[in-house]
């Protein structure tokens, strides 16, 4: 049976449901189950204990492990063919069920899961997707693309039944942040710090809502001014005309896979090691050897599965001890 003709199938029978939105949430629930109230608002009836969960994002399954829960399903992490590279040795042996931003359907309902965890980084708002995936086991939206990466794993917590658990996982983060930044600001204190993503022969940058900025916000680093802002969607294109404005005293460089604009699904891997070959091809780049930071030498490949793209506490965690660890160490 095709994809289409699963999603058919699916929205058939979910013509036929009660929208969860519409549920009333002071009706009490079945037995086993508890209510949680997801970031749309939208009330879900979950398990109280979930027992086979599937996440279809990176901050979902970032979430799910970080709080000690070994999911049965996940999709790929973006640009890759398998999780996310910082997430490889959390992950295990977790099937894959499609890609981040095409989940595969059949495959998801033949795992039969008990809870499903997306947020808006995969399969955005979209309601025919929502619709699909809520025939098969509730389904929790727990963040929107460009979402704060706590409030996200709230929400993931809440599906969970984790809460206490959550809470402790994001006051770690907070403690060791401000150790780092207390050791970082003597030495680092007014230099700026540029975030990188080099992809199909040029560049974007990873502006302050995504968890890498975020991040670097919580060691006290400053930004350039071209990146010192919010923006909306998930990086922001230079181009080759303007590549001065990824320039920094320091830039942290990272590259996702084989995903290009052309091609966002392409699937590849974003260790450092990958991010040191894509640094050789963009030095071929006109102007690239004209920046500061190559003439600096401050160039530092970073794995761009974490520094390039999104996540949950494990990543910003990865994050903050890799700035401690190029910079102090």
């Amino acid at each position: 049976m095709t994809r289409i003709a699963v999603l058919a199938m699916v929205l058939a029978v979910t013509a036929c449901t009660t929208d969860p939105s519409a549920e009333d949430s002071s009706a009490p629930p079945a037995e086993g189950t508890r209510i949680v109230v997801d970031v749309e608002g939208t009330v879900v009836e979950v398990p109280q204990t979930p027992q086979r969960v599937v996440t279809l994002s990176e901050p979902t399954l970032d979430g799910a492990l970080a709080l000690g829960v070994q999911p049965i399903g996940t999709v790929t992490g973006r640009g890759q063919s398998t999780v996310p590279s910082y997430l490889t040795e959390h992950a295990g042996d977790i099937s894959l069920l499609g890609g981040v931003a095409q989940p595969n359907f059949e495959a998801i309902g033949a795992v039969e899961p008990d809870l499903i965890l997306v947020d808006g980084t995969s399969v955005n708002n979209n309601p025919e997707v929502i619709t699909a995936l809520r025939a098969i086991a509730p389904v929790v939206y727990t963040g929107y693309a460009g979402g704060d990466w706590q409030l996200n794993f709230r929400h993931t917590a809440a599906a969970l039944g984790m809460e206490d658990e959550a809470e402790k996982v994001i006051s770690g983060y907070e403690a060791r942040a401000g150790e780092i930044a207390a050791e970082l600001e003597p030495q680092y204190g007014d230099k700026t710090f540029s975030i990188v993503r080099w992809q199909g022969g040029g560049a974007a940058t990873i502006l302050k809502e995504l968890p890498p900025g975020a991040a670097l916000e919580d060691l006290g680093l400053q930004r350039p001014p071209s990146q010192d802002m919010r923006g909306r969607g998930h990086s922001n294109p230079v181009s080759l005309e303007n590549l001065e404005e990824i320039d920094a005293d320091y830039m942290f460089f990272g590259t996702l896979g084989g995903s290009s604009v052309d091609n966002p699904q392409a699937g590849g891997s974003a260790n450092v090691d990958d991010a040191s070959s894509a640094l050789q091809l963009a030095v071929d780049t006109p102007g690239f050897t004209q920046l500061a930071a190559y003439r600096a030498g401050t160039i530092i490949p970073v794995d761009g599965s974490a520094w390039t793209s999104t996540g949950g506490p494990l990543l910003m965690t990865r994050i903050i001890e890799d700035v401690r660890e190029e910079l102090l160490e």
